[in-house]
C-alpha cells in the first residue's frame, strides 16, 4: 500500500497547550485517523541550531531530542500539517513516500 512516512522533531519536554508536545501530536493524529503513530527519544543529536544533546549529561534531562513518527495517506499527512500551521506550531518535518505491508499469517 502506498502511505507517507512524517516525521517531526521536537523536545521530550517541549509542550503545547499544556500537555507534552510528543503526546498532544499523538492524540491529534489518532482523532485524524491516522493508523499509527510513534514517538522515539534520542540518544544524542543535534538540530539546525547545532547544539549538540546527549544523554550521558544530567543537565540536559528534558531536552533530549523527540522523534514522532506516522505512516499515513497523503490526505490524513495534509490534514496534519495544516492543523500544526493552524495551531501556529513551528517543527521542521520529513515527509516520504513508503510503501507497507505485512508478512506473514495472523
Amino acid at each position: 500500500m502506498k502511505r507517507v512516512c512524517l516525521k517531526f522533531y521536537a523536545t521530550e519536554s517541549q509542550k503545547h497547550n499544556g500537555k507534552l508536545l510528543y503526546e498532544w501530536l499523538l492524540e491529534r493524529a489518532k482523532k485524524l485517523g491516522v493508523p499509527g503513530g510513534t514517538a522515539l527519544r534520542a540518544v544524542a543529536g543535534y538540530g539546525r541550531h547545532r547544539v549538540l544533546h546527549e544523554q550521558a549529561f544530567f543537565e540536559l534531562a528534558g531536552d533530549m531530542p523527540v522523534e514522532i513518527e506516522f505512516v499515513a495517506d497523503e490526505q490524513q499527512a495534509g490534514e496534519l500539517i495544516a492543523l500544526l500551521q493552524a495551531e501556529k506550531l513551528h517543527l521542521f518535518y520529513i515527509k516520504m513516500p513508503v510503501e507497507t505491508g505485512v508478512v506473514g499469517e495472523d
